[in-house]
């Protein structure tokens, strides 16, 4: 591998709580430090203007291969997920057939390495087939590299099982991750109840549906002295259990999707299902509060919930729909929006629910430009406007609502491992 410097950016990195102008020099894939303009390197790179930061984690992406590659495959998802600044990912179990043993997780590495885009680190599913009844073969998962354990869109609904689940991961040291809803309470729902949903007609899916389920995890997180991390934080109440419950110690951990602090369930008056996503887009009170999580650090990463259906999927009526919207490409310029523009966070609190948040959950030893680490970097353009266009997408699938909008802020460059693997179109 060839030597790189990068010069003159913006070097951030809240692992090491540095916000500096400077350069940095990669050898080997290795990160080797701050250094002098004029250091000897086979490549250049010019960062003036641009951002230096640790690549990005994403803790739970759909790659939707094997079983629904009409969705996503995972090598367009991983050329996403570049796109976006993310230099490794979460990939969720959530395929055909489901990865609940280590041939299965095995397999997505080795799609991984042929695609040669971003770091994938198989996510394995809790119950055999997700279907809640009989735990997978963890240990076997283990083996297979698995990060993490998770039923993906489908909660873990029985509280024996989670029990068990929580009990027997925390002797490998991995997570469980897990999307809390009360499906009864979610059954047929298409967005937020509350005004809105009245006003429109559709069934809502409450609050309560998440908090009473983000209660009961954090109960069994505390009997088990398991490790719970739950997905895709929505409400209110939520971030106030999961203040609590890590102020009283408790293990448990939380992310937040960009689209649920950027957009509210006002944006369904149209009808629009690149609006449908579950949990639902809430109002206004519980977008406050999911940004005073992140600020106070009751909420430890932002995360896509990266989403991909195939057109066909998106273009029904609402009530036909499929949940979900796509995120990996988005990442910054929505976090930009809701975030960074309005002073809630500054690029570094931004960054850090970007690397060293999702690294710790996962266990990763990522998420750092510290000597010796390994050369996974994103450059960001602040400033950089553009209109998103479905033909620009990475993407396998275009379920987006910020199609034609006019966005701030992208990926320039993007290294994994010391190598140059993306540089954004002008």
């Amino acid at each position: 591998m060839k030597s790189i410097l990068i010069k003159n950016g913006r070097i951030i990195d809240p692992s090491q709580d540095l916000d500096l102008q400077g350069n940095l020099l990669v050898e080997d894939g290795i990160i080797k430090g701050l250094c002098k303009e004029t250091t000897a390197a086979e490549e250049v790179i010019d960062a003036t203007g641009l951002i230096v930061s640790p690549g990005f984690i994403d803790l739970h992406v759909s790659l939707c291969e094997p079983g629904f590659e009409e969705d996503e495959t995972i090598e367009s998802g991983t050329s996403a997920a570049l796109a976006g600044g993310v230099t490794s990912l979460g990939c969720l179990p959530n395929t055909s057939p489901v990865v609940d043993d280590r041939s299965s997780a095995e397999f997505i590495l080795l799609q991984a390495e042929r695609a040669a885009n971003c770091n994938v680190f198989p996510l394995g599913a809790v119950t055999k087939n997700h279907e809640g009844k009989e735990l997978a073969e963890i240990g076997q998962l283990v083996a297979g590299n698995a990060v993490g354990f998770t039923d993906a869109d489908q909660p873990i609904e029985n509280a024996e099982i989670m029990r068990c689940a929580l009990e027997y991961t925390r002797m490998f040291h991995r997570p469980i991750l897990n999307r809390p809803q009360v499906p009864e309470l979610t059954e047929k729902g298409q967005m937020h109840e509350g005004y809105y949903s009245t006003v429109l007609g559709l069934k809502g899916i409450p609050a309560a549906a998440e908090s009473i389920m983000v209660n009961r995890d954090i109960a069994l997180a505390e009997l088990t002295q398991g490790r719970i991390h739950l997905m895709c934080i929505s409400t209110k109440n939520s971030v106030s259990q999961i203040r609590q419950a890590k102020q009283a110690g408790i293990r448990v951990t939380a992310d937040v999707t960009p689209h649920h602090l950027a957009l509210s369930d006002q944006m369904l008056e149209t009808y629009d299902p690149h609006y449908k996503v579950l949990p639902p887009l809430r109002s206004q009170e519980h977008i406050d509060a999911l940004i005073e999580g992140l600020k106070d650090g009751t909420i430890d990463a932002i995360c896509s919930d990266h989403t991909p259906h195939a057109t066909e999927k998106k273009t029904d009526e609402i009530l036909g729909a499929a949940f979900g919207i796509i995120g990996l490409e988005t990442l910054i310029p929505v976090c930009f929006q809701s975030l960074i523009r309005p002073e809630h966070l500054s690029w570094s609190e931004f960054i850090s629910k970007m690397t060293i948040g999702p690294a710790k959950i996962l266990g990763l030893d990522k998420g750092t430009l510290a000597e010796g680490a390994d050369a996974d970097i994103t450059l960001i353009n602040p400033d950089i406007t553009y209109r998103l266009e479905p033909a620009n997408l990475k993407s396998s699938s275009h379920n987006s609502p910020f199609l034609g909008k006019e966005l701030q802020g992208r990926a320039e460059i993007v290294l994994v491992s010391g190598q140059v693997r993306y540089r954004a179109e002008t």
